[in-house]
């Protein structure tokens, strides 16, 4: 029973790592996506960053159990004006992009 103990604790802390880098790694992609959607209205992506709003578990297209991220970001139309936008990702895909705009949101699905 003894032998057990390091080995659970080397698997708890692989599944730590390995969780920390895909974090990473989504919201990289996550970035990239809200500076495209950006380009796409003619904004400016403010402090280029986006922070992690929610985190749950949900299934791709192929019935498999991956986490599904949604972040937030701000952005400017006019350099003065601050407003939100976020973008949801199952795995690796983009779910939605969400923009709000003084008009009223405006919403990119994707596959």
């Amino acid at each position: 029973m003894n032998e057990l103990i390091p080995l659970l604790l080397i698997a708890a802390l692989g599944l730590i790592g390995w969780f920390w880098f895909d974090s990473l790694r989504a919201r990289e992609h996550a970035l990239k996506i809200c500076a495209q959607a950006c380009d796409k209205i003619n904004a400016q992506l403010l402090d280029d960053t986006v922070a992690l709003r929610r985190l749950g578990v949900a299934r791709d297209k192929r019935g498999h159990a991956v986490w599904r991220r949604t972040y937030n970001f701000e952005y400017s139309l006019d350099g003065a004006e601050r407003l939100r936008g976020s973008v949801t990702m199952r795995g690796r895909a983009v779910e939605i992009v969400a923009i709000q705009s003084p008009e009223g949101g405006t919403q990119f699905e994707q596959d």
